[in-house]
């Protein structure tokens, strides 16, 4: 999509984020991304484009539209990383440095607490997930076959809705799902 449709600046294009379900905006020569368009922004362009394109799994209301979420499924998930997963950082620590057999010691206490009710996927995952769906309670909104890693999406596509997963390994590290739709 050419800069001029989105009424972005050269080089900056629309991306959309799994973490946030939401569109954001980013220049590959330079790496910047950002929430907010960027400086010299045609906001009427930038708008049309957003309404176009950007809203599709939304109703008039802003509620999901039931057509579009076709074969889409919605999750939560809590990820522990360790120093292999492919990028060691997160919200909660900038640079990972645990073994993976110490995350895995970790992730299975949450389990633990989770699976005896002793805490919801959710609340443990606001304050101990190293995604920033965090902030959102692990929702990682709806997505299809193909959008997630295999591993997680062959797990996610596996469960009912209200099922929790068993430990699932990805290059990200070590998450439990919890299919919600």
């Amino acid at each position: 999509m050419s800069s001029q449709a989105t009424g972005l600046p050269a080089g900056w294009e629309v991306r959309h984020s799994n973490s946030k379900n939401l569109p954001y905006y980013f220049n590959p020569s330079t790496k910047e991304s950002k929430w907010e368009p960027p400086a010299d922004t045609d906001s009427e362009t930038l708008k049309h484009y957003m309404g176009q394109y950007h809203t599709a799994n939304l109703g008039r209301d802003g509620a999901p539209n039931p057509t579009a979420l076709d074969g889409k499924i919605r999750c939560a998930h809590l990820l522990v990383k360790h120093r292999d997963s492919r990028r060691p950082s997160s919200w909660r620590e900038a640079n990972i440095t645990r073994s993976k057999d110490e995350a895995m010691e970790i992730i299975r206490a949450h389990e633990q607490r989770i699976k005896t009710g002793a805490a919801s996927l959710g609340d443990v995952a606001t304050t101990e997930s190293d995604c920033s769906s965090a902030r959102k309670r692990g929702d990682l909104g709806f997505f299809g076959k193909g959008d997630m890693q295999k591993e997680f999406e062959e797990a996610s596509f596996a469960l009912k809705p209200s099922e929790i997963s068993n430990v699932v390994q990805t290059a990200s590290g070590l998450h439990l799902i919890e299919r919600l739709e």
